[in-house]
């Protein structure tokens, strides 16, 4: 009698239940995964000492009012475009003066950065921000 050799079993790999827990892991992680995030910056703001200057500078005052109007060293402007800022500021020397800017507390932030940009395409590079001191705030109570 010839008996025929039984060649051996391939292995059947069965790929179903690999995929099944490769699913409930990928669940799991996008349950579990904080997709929005807090945008956070570590700062080291710079410290200012009281000392003054022998010679300060001398500064020009860019004042923005809460409807967006904006005067320079005490005059008007009538635009509201850096272009029409950057005009007012044409006399000033970039190396040699500063800027102040004193802006209302409702005024927009575009206002100002009007007023940042106007200051950047003029090269002053001194910029400061006028504020009042913590214990001068009195909040308003509701």
């Amino acid at each position: 009698m010839k008996f025929k050799k039984s060649l051996p079993a391939e292995p059947d790999i069965n790929l179903i239940p690999f995929i099944d827990v490769l699913l409930v892991i990928l669940i799991f992680l996008m349950l579990s995964t904080t997709w929005t995030r807090f945008n956070e910056m570590n700062l080291n703001l710079p410290s200012a000492s009281a000392a003054q200057p022998e010679s300060p500078p001398p500064t020009w005052v860019v004042a923005v009012n809460s409807q967006g109007m904006y005067a320079v060293n005490g005059i008007q402007l009538e635009g509201r475009s850096p272009q029409d800022i950057r005009e007012a500021l044409s006399k000033l020397d970039p190396l040699k003066s500063g800027l102040l800017i004193k802006a209302d507390a409702s005024a927009t932030h575009q206002a100002v950065v009007n007023v940042l940009e106007a200051a950047r395409l003029s090269g002053v590079a001194r910029i400061t921000f006028a504020t009042q001191g913590a214990d001068k705030f009195k909040p308003s109570s509701p």
